[in-house]
């Protein structure tokens, strides 16, 4: 398609997509906790530590910044044929900057990385080995992403805002072939967005147990989020006003359950939620389950709101680049 050819009129804004999520957030609600729950597993996963991880896909978006830059595009199969990444002009201090961590946390973390062998350091280079590429490979992720955005843009749809009709594997398809120009997008949204939270709650093992408990929270009370005298996806503050009305039922979960499905230390998510107790983001029930509290939406609206944010930008990039293929 040529640029002559492009009805910019057609093409979504950031609001658009904002005011469709959070109109319409009930029905997006589980499906969007359950990416994130199951992007920060695997953070989480390949180094048993959120921050390492971190560190290797900052690094990571660097190398597809420089790409975009230079107008070089690679396809998923392209970018993970290369046998290492190298990102030049490194420094712990925009590091630190970037994640908005403690410079000696972020020395620490990239020396446990080097002695792991993952990456390598050379005066102001740094070279990330191919044996980290299964930890960032997105396979999984993709699929995720593009089911969430494909939802996104049937509710687009059918508020006639945005005319294209797609399906998820058409998604999947262009994420895949512009991989290094939609991954940087994708980074762009999570890495903010998760730092965000770490502010707020002081890491990000936190975060990932309170998301777990948010998560069982939201599938315990999908039937009456899904059932309403219109038939219509409730907004951000109705989905939370029915989640607010039955966090007094048992459905809770417990620290073995937690620990059971994001292999974090049993001992550390109690130690972590006695933090969460305290902030009133989570009670516990009579069965010693954990579930959400009354204060917990309220607190944590403006990181939400900014996530939300964050989100419309990302879903709206690869919306238009659908648009316009």
């Amino acid at each position: 398609m040529s640029l002559q050819e492009i009805d910019f009129s057609k093409t979504l804004s950031d609001d658009q997509v904002y005011e469709a999520i959070m109109s319409n957030y009930s029905g997006l609600s589980k499906e969007w906790i359950f990416h994130q729950w199951n992007w920060m597993n695997n953070v989480y996963s390949p180094f048993n530590d959120h921050y390492k991880y971190l560190i290797i896909i900052s690094l990571v978006e660097k190398t597809l910044q420089f790409f975009d830059q230079m107008q070089i595009q690679y396809s998923y199969d392209e970018y993970y044929s290369k046998s290492y990444l190298q990102i030049e002009k490194f420094s712990i201090a925009e590091l630190c900057e970037k994640l908005d961590l403690p410079k000696e946390t972020v020395r620490r973390k990239v020396l446990e990385l080097e002695k792991e062998g993952v990456i390598t350091r050379s005066k102001k280079k740094i070279i990330i080995d191919r044996k980290a590429f299964s930890f960032v490979k997105p396979e999984n992720q993709i699929k995720f992403t593009s089911k969430y955005i494909y939802l996104v843009s049937q509710i687009l749809n059918k508020e006639q805002v945005y005319t294209k009709k797609l399906d998820q594997k058409a998604i999947e398809n262009i994420i895949k072939k512009k991989f290094t120009l939609c991954w940087r997008w994708f980074y762009r949204m999570q890495i903010p967005l998760i730092i965000g939270y770490h502010k707020f709650m002081q890491d990000l093992t936190t975060f990932h147990i309170w998301g777990t408990v948010c998560m069982n929270q939201v599938l315990n009370v999908s039937k009456e989020l899904n059932t309403n005298d219109n038939e219509n996806s409730l907004d951000y503050f109705s989905t939370n006003n029915v989640l607010i009305k039955n966090l007094a039922s048992d459905t809770g979960i417990s620290a073995m359950s937690i620990s059971d499905m994001t292999q974090i230390p049993r001992a550390t998510i109690i130690r972590k939620c006695k933090f969460l107790l305290q902030q009133d983001l989570i009670k516990i029930n009579s069965k010693k389950q954990y579930v959400l509290s009354s204060m917990n939406f309220r607190k944590i609206l403006p990181y939400q709101t900014e996530a939300f944010k964050f989100k419309a930008k990302f879903i709206r990039k690869v919306l238009n680049l659908l648009l316009i293929s």
